[in-house]
């Protein structure tokens, strides 16, 4: 047998082709009920085929699938907003503090007021006595709460950081941290915000705006000095 003649020799239909066959030929589709039913049309007055139930409930479904997105954009936008706005009004209470123990309340007033949070620490690495209200670290634990020394910032639940909370510890379920680096010679800090819900802080949030509060904090608290430990 010829290969080149059958139904396995046919070229495949293309749409122009189909198009084209029924704008000459419209009573194939409209002469043909079973067709039209399987299709979910119907022939209106004036012989036009009209959207059946099927295909207008096929358009239903994709309008609200793209309201729904819409919807969560729309969300996402004004959660950004808000947050950024919060972190605006959070700066000027953290520019307007008196010292480094009214820094360090303001940090954990913000975050409650502001925020909703549980708590938020300012903590430093330092042999002697940190600032009045400030977390003490010992030299390295910063590199170990936020999962090593290249990293600069840590979200979700980290176990090592409980203990930058206190008596609030057992209540923490997620974290956000942030490092930072303050007078010269450079020592290593972290401000660390703690909530109450396991969703606060997830690995896949962006530190962004933490991050920029932590730089502000940072500067604000360069300020004053930070006596050495022998004084």
């Amino acid at each position: 047998m010829d290969g080149s003649q059958g139904g396995l020799g046919e070229a495949p239909l293309e749409p122009a082709s189909v198009r084209r066959f029924l704008s000459d030929n419209p009573e194939f589709l409209t002469g043909d009920r079973g067709l039209l039913d399987e299709l979910g049309l119907a022939v209106a007055v004036g012989n036009v085929v009209d959207f059946g139930p099927a295909v207008m409930a096929r358009v239903h479904a994709a309008h609200q699938r793209e309201a729904t997105q819409r919807q969560q954009i729309e969300e996402t936008a004004r959660a950004n907003f808000s947050a950024q706005a919060q972190t605006h009004g959070a700066v000027v209470d953290v520019l307007d503090s008196r010292n480094h123990s009214d820094l360090a309340r303001r940090v954990d007033d913000l975050a409650r007021q502001r925020f909703g949070l549980a708590a938020g620490v300012i903590a430093l690495e330092t042999e002697g006595h940190p600032p009045a209200a400030w977390k003490m670290l010992v030299e390295g634990q910063v590199d170990m709460i936020l999962g090593g020394p290249h990293r600069l910032a840590r979200m979700g639940f980290a176990p090592t950081a409980l203990g930058l909370f206190d008596e609030k510890a057992e209540i923490i379920r997620s974290m956000a941290m942030v490092r930072m680096a303050m007078w010269e010679p450079s020592r290593q800090g972290l401000l660390a915000f703690g909530s109450t819900d396991p969703e606060g802080f997830t690995e896949d949030m962006g530190p962004e705006l933490v991050a920029f509060l932590a730089r502000v904090v940072e500067r604000t608290a360069e300020r004053w000095p930070i006596l050495k430990p022998d004084q």
